[in-house]
């Protein structure tokens, strides 16, 4: 059995419309960027994959806590302070509750901890591989490929984290974090099967999902990535 998406005028004509009426929100946004902002290094892939990992416990809003957590001049968790300590998760335990995350302390440290040394074991090979993919156009396959090796990589990762974590380094062209906004925006737009995060776990639905996604961006010559951003961006979506 094999499933083929299919996309018909209207649908183009839909997104295409959209798209006019919003895309002055990423020359917005682009504009206050800057050559800082996309850093491959050790403590931004510790950052980032911790920020991907806390957001995946929170359903929609971020609270204040923790945004103060990760605006602190700074960041608590650089490589020098992990690679000298002894406690790894009880180091982050203990800085969640002060902060006042106390509801991220049940998984969040144990997979942190490991993911460290899942990256100090294979000698920051996916350093060297963001570095890579950040040097090239990347396909749609690699870059699914990519995303994917993440998600295997890093505990209490998915298929959504992966993405995340790759489109903060701007590294996301055609593989979306498809999370609860965008959820809502596919099914508002008319989108034909019923999305869950707990559907979206499964990582060849997950595929399958993009793939609709992607061939629709394509009949309109947007990258998925401008649809993602404008749909994080617009606060009327």
């Amino acid at each position: 059995m094999k499933l083929i998406w299919e996309i018909n005028e209207a649908d183009i004509k839909k997104l295409g419309n959209f798209i006019d009426n919003y895309k002055t929100l990423i020359t917005k946004n682009n504009s206050i960027k800057n050559e800082n902002d996309f850093v491959i290094n050790r403590d931004t892939i510790i950052k980032t994959m911790l920020l991907c990992l806390l957001q995946t416990e929170h359903n929609k809003k971020l609270d204040n806590s923790f945004e103060t957590f990760f605006k602190q001049n700074q960041f608590l968790f650089s490589y020098t302070v992990l690679l000298n300590e002894v406690d790894i998760k009880n180091l982050l335990t203990e800085a969640l509750k002060i902060n006042g995350l106390t509801k991220y302390v049940k998984k969040i440290p144990d997979c942190f901890s490991f993911n460290f040394y899942y990256l100090e074991n294979t000698n920051w090979e996916l350093q060297t591989k963001l570095e890579n993919a950040a040097k090239t156009n990347l396909t749609k396959q690699e870059e699914r490929s990519l995303a994917d090796s993440i998600d295997k990589a890093f505990k209490g990762f998915g298929s959504e984290q992966a993405r995340r974590f790759l489109q903060i380094f701007d590294l996301a062209k055609y593989e979306i974090p498809i999370d609860y906004k965008m959820i809502d925006w596919l099914k508002k737009f008319g989108f034909p099967i019923k999305l869950s995060r707990t559907a979206l776990q499964d990582k060849t639905f997950y595929h399958f999902i993009s793939d609709g996604i992607q061939l629709l961006c394509e009949k309109v010559n947007v990258h998925p990535s401008t649809l993602a951003a404008i749909i994080t961006l617009n606060k009327n979506v």
